[in-house]
């Protein structure tokens, strides 16, 4: 299918999930929730699972996703192989430039970034959205910088044009604030698979974001 990140969706609510079962509930199970409690997009974020046992679950949540922006962190080559809309990257991982001539001008790139320097970098070298964080501690990725300040999100809200996805320890509880700075959204993770019901939380985020934005 060709790719077309004018027609995807990236303001809103990003859910990230892992390739293996959470709480009983598959990686194909939670991304069709996300799905159906109205997630913008749904990104595949699995470090550590061999190619050959990931790639069968990305094709199924490819699938599930078909409707919806699906972006894989880190792995050109799976996003390239399962067509999905596009790959979010880390500060040392391939570059934009090099992610694009594999994955197609149309692609979605999206990049980590810890800095208004970072950001703006990201954007002139053709990002198409900004992870911005962490903003509160987070168990799900070994931290070994402080939390990112209100004043910081801000800062980079005000920094570039394209949207920033604010991430790291977002709860339904606690993302009352960030929703009030100008941001194009925030990404899920624990907070959305580890809960008793993942739809409901979702879906009270998506209408705070839907009224604060």
């Amino acid at each position: 299918m060709p790719l077309d990140h004018y027609k995807k969706q990236l303001h809103g609510i990003h859910v990230l999930l892992s390739a293996s079962p959470v709480n009983g509930l598959s990686s194909e199970e939670l991304a069709r929730i996300a799905v159906e409690a109205s997630a913008s997009v749904v990104q595949l974020r699995e470090k550590a699972m061999p190619m050959d046992e990931l790639l069968p679950i990305a094709k199924k949540i490819r699938k599930i996703c078909e409707d919806n922006t699906f972006i894989v962190n880190d792995r050109v080559d799976l996003a390239k192989i399962i067509e999905a809309d596009g790959v979010h990257l880390g500060q040392d991982d391939l570059p934009i430039k090099n992610a694009r001539e594999i994955l197609g001008e149309n692609a979605i790139i999206g990049i980590s970034t810890g800095s208004v320097h970072e950001a703006i970098i990201a954007e002139q070298k053709g990002a198409n959205y900004i992870g911005f964080g962490h903003m509160y501690p987070t168990a799900s990725k070994i931290k070994l910088t402080p939390p990112k300040s209100l004043q910081e999100l801000e800062s980079i809200c005000s920094a570039v044009s394209i949207p920033v996805i604010a991430i790291g320890g977002i709860t339904v509880d606690n993302s009352v604030d960030i929703l009030k700075c100008s941001i194009g959204g925030v990404a899920l993770l624990s907070a959305f698979s580890n809960a008793h019901d993942p739809a409901s939380v979702l879906r009270r985020l998506v209408q705070s974001f839907t009224l604060l934005q």
